[in-house]
């Protein structure tokens, strides 16, 4: 005499759809901030072939806020048109977790190579250097006729 019990299938309810609305408010919103990205980045190009050197951190500035702007899109079109947004919180840090970390391990070979890099172009690099006591005197043949 067994009793069959069946489980029921766990689901969870998302939102109600709301048509096409919500689809153009994003679309407005990336259209906003793709223009602001263009702007700034004629803006830069404009003040980039002018006089760099005068203005080094003005430049680095425009290029974080194009980065920052940059991201904000891709959260609006991996939530929305993705619909990550919609998931629950496990399913979201499975996928933005190991992203994260891909950022960072990117980040910081670029780091360690360009360390290498000014490492190898310096004398503190694991080759000596090679001075006058290791080169060779150079020989006048004329002088041994």
């Amino acid at each position: 005499m067994s009793e069959h019990v069946s489980s029921a299938e766990i689901t969870f309810a998302h939102a109600p759809s709301e048509g096409t609305g919500r689809i153009w408010k994003i679309f407005w919103v990336l259209s906003f901030i793709t223009v602001v990205e263009l702007l700034l980045g004629f803006g830069l190009a404009k003040h980039w072939f002018g006089e760099p050197e005068k203005s080094h951190s003005l430049i680095l500035a425009v290029k974080g806020v194009i980065c920052i702007l940059s991201l904000a899109k891709a959260f609006y079109i991996v939530s929305v048109f993705m619909h990550l947004g919609d998931e629950i919180r496990n399913m979201i840090m499975t996928i933005v977790v190991p992203l994260c970390l891909f950022i960072w391990f990117i980040g910081a070979f670029l780091w360690d190579g360009n360390s290498w890099k000014n490492l190898r172009n310096t004398n503190a690099g694991s080759r000596p250097a090679k001075t006058e006591q290791h080169q060779q005197p150079a020989v006048d043949k004329d002088a041994k006729k």
